[in-house]
């Protein structure tokens, strides 16, 4: 069983930056996104990366104010939010997906593709 640790939220101005954590336990972890659900929305992916190819994904509303990195060693993601706005203000949960068998595709948009989740985080801009 996987478990998966987010830290990081909390509340900030527009404009302010922000960065979330996520820790994942186990072995046989391919990929790990950030996703959101703001009030009265869906969830959406938010980014994603690879830890073996390092490719990375976005949401188009995040797209160059939000970075996702890496450190393998400690199977930790972090999500650099950068240039909050108000419409940033959502729950953020962290996703992790299991290694699939050699050659395996996904899209890393969808919540099926993924194994584990954690309890979210929540971040909330204030204009």
């Amino acid at each position: 069983q996987v478990q998966v640790v987010e830290s990081g939220g909390g509340l900030v101005q527009a404009g302010d930056s922000l960065r979330l954590a996520c820790a994942a336990s186990g072995r046989r972890i391919s990929a790990m996104s950030w996703f959101r659900r703001a009030p009265g929305k869906e969830r959406r992916l938010v980014a994603h990366i690879n830890l073996n190819t390092d490719n990375t994904n976005y949401g188009d509303d995040v797209k160059g104010r939000f970075v996702i990195s890496k450190d393998n060693a400690k199977n930790t993601v972090y999500l650099q939010m950068n240039s909050l706005k108000a419409e940033d203000t959502a729950v953020y949960y962290c996703a992790v997906r299991e290694t699939r068998q050699p050659g395996a595709k996904y899209s890393a948009r969808e919540e099926y593709e993924y194994d584990y989740w954690g309890q979210g985080t929540q971040v909330t801009v204030s204009s």
